[in-house]
C-alpha cells in the first residue's frame, strides 16, 4: 500500500511536468489544448516537483510529507480549474492523495500533542530524592504486601520514580466479539506525583486504524480515541473516569512495587494473601484488591469500576489475573495479564497484555 500511494504522487506530479514542457514548447503535447503561459508553466512545474518530494518523503517516513502535498493539491487544483476541460481527471487523485495526507496530518498532530504530555510528564518526576528502599519501611504494611516487595527484589534498591514500558495486546471492544484485535502501546508513569500517559495503537483491520490516550494527571483521568487519529470515537472525561483511571493507576503498581509505599495509598490486612489498597489523591480517591500466592507473587487485582462513563454507568467488578512473571532490570514483575469484566452476562475477558520491554528511572 505504501509503495503503490508513493507510487501515484511520483505519477501525479510528473503529469504536471506536461504543463511545464508546452508552456516552454520544448515537446508538443496534443493531450493540453489550451494555451499555457510560461509563468503558469513554471507553477507546473513547481507542482511536480511538490509531488515528487512528498512522495520521497513519504517513502522514508518524514512526518511532515503531508504539508508538501497539500502545498502541491493547492496549486494542482487551481491548474486544474484554469485547464478543466483537459485536466478535469486530474481532481480524482488530488482527492484521494488529499485524503491520505489529511490522516497523515492528523496522526503528526495527534502524536505531538501526547509527546507534549509525556515530556510534561516526565518534567515533574525530577528533583526528589530517591532512597533505598529497607526492610524498616516494610514494617508498618500488611504482611502480604511486605513479602511480595522482598520477592520482588525492590528492598535494597533506589525507589522507583519514573516508569516507561511496552506492550503488545489482544483487545475485544464488546461483548460477544470473536476475533481479537491485535494492539501495540507504550506507557509513561511517575510516582511521587503520581500519573501516567499510555498511548495505544490498534488494528480493527488491514484498513482501519486507531489511536488512544489515556492519561491520570493532577487526579483528572481521560481517554481519547480516534480512528486514523482523525475523527473522536471517544473522548471521555469527569469524575467517574477520575476513579477508573485511579484504580488502574493502583492496579498497576505491581509493576514498578516501590510505589507500595506511596504515601497516597493506605493498606489494610485482609488475611495472609490478600490486602485492600486505598488511594485518595487530589481529590480522587479508590480501592482495589490485592492477592499474592504462597510464594508471595502477586496474582490478581480486583476493583468495583465504573463501566464507561455515562450518567448511568455503574460500577462492576473488573479484574486482572496473572498468566506470567518474569525479573526485568532486576525486579520481579507480572508481564502476561488478562482483563475481565464480571457482568450480569457473564465474564467478558476484553484485554491480554504482555509487557515486552521496562525501564524504570527515567532520566
Amino acid at each position: 500500500m505504501q509503495y503503490l500511494f508513493s507510487t501515484l504522487l511520483f505519477l501525479h506530479g510528473v503529469i504536471h511536468l506536461l504543463g511545464f514542457i508546452k508552456a516552454f514548447n520544448l515537446v508538443n503535447i496534443q493531450q493540453l489544448s489550451a494555451p499555457i503561459s510560461k509563468g503558469a508553466g513554471l507553477i507546473w512545474l513547481l507542482v511536480f516537483v511538490l509531488f515528487v518530494v512528498s512522495g520521497i518523503t513519504f517513502l522514508t517516513k518524514h512526518q511532515w510529507w503531508s504539508i508538501l502535498a497539500f502545498l502541491a493539491i493547492i496549486l494542482s487544483t487551481f491548474l486544474t480549474i484554469l485547464a478543466w476541460k483537459d485536466a478535469k481527471f486530474a481532481s480524482i487523485p488530488n482527492l484521494i492523495i488529499l485524503l491520505v495526507a489529511a490522516f497523515s496530518l492528523s496522526q503528526v498532530v495527534f502524536n505531538q500533542k501526547i509527546s507534549n504530555e509525556i515530556s510534561q510528564l516526565i518534567g515533574q518526576s525530577g528533583g526528589f530524592e530517591t532512597p533505598k528502599v529497607t526492610t524498616e519501611q516494610l514494617a508498618g504494611l500488611p504482611s502480604p504486601v511486605a513479602k511480595w516487595l522482598k520477592v520482588s527484589g525492590v528492598v535494597g534498591k533506589e525507589k522507583i520514580h519514573s516508569v516507561w514500558l511496552s506492550q503488545k495486546a489482544k483487545m475485544k471492544m464488546k461483548p460477544g466479539q470473536e476475533n481479537w484485535n491485535s494492539a501495540t502501546a507504550e506507557q509513561y508513569i511517575t510516582v511521587q506525583k503520581p500519573a501516567f500517559v499510555w498511548k495505544v495503537k490498534l488494528n480493527m483491520s488491514p484498513f482501519i486504524k486507531i489511536t488512544g490516550r489515556d492519561k491520570f494527571v493532577d487526579g483528572k483521568g481521560e481517554m481519547q480515541i480516534k480512528i486514523f487519529s482523525l475523527v473522536n470515537i471517544v473522548n471521555e472525561k469527569g469524575v467517574k473516569m477520575d476513579e477508573g483511571t485511579l484504580q488502574r493507576y493502583l492496579g498497576e503498581i505491581v509493576w514498578f512495587p516501590s510505589a507500595a509505599l506511596s504515601p497516597f495509598i493506605t493498606w489494610e490486612e485482609i488475611d495472609s494473601r490478600w490486602a485492600k489498597a486505598t488511594m485518595d489523591y487530589k481529590g480522587t480517591k479508590g480501592s482495589g484488591t490485592f492477592h499474592f500466592n504462597e510464594k508471595g507473587d502477586f496474582i490478581q487485582y480486583s476493583t468495583l469500576r465504573y463501566k464507561g462513563n455515562e450518567p448511568d454507568a455503574l460500577r462492576c467488578e473488573w479484574v486482572i489475573d496473572v498468566k506470567e512473571h518474569a525479573v526485568i532490570n532486576g525486579v520481579g514483575i507480572p508481564v502476561k495479564m488478562t482483563a475481565t469484566w464480571k457482568l450480569d452476562e457473564g465474564d467478558w475477558t476484553w484485554l491480554k497484555l504482555q509487557i515486552e520491554d521496562i525501564k524504570y528511572n527515567l532520566n
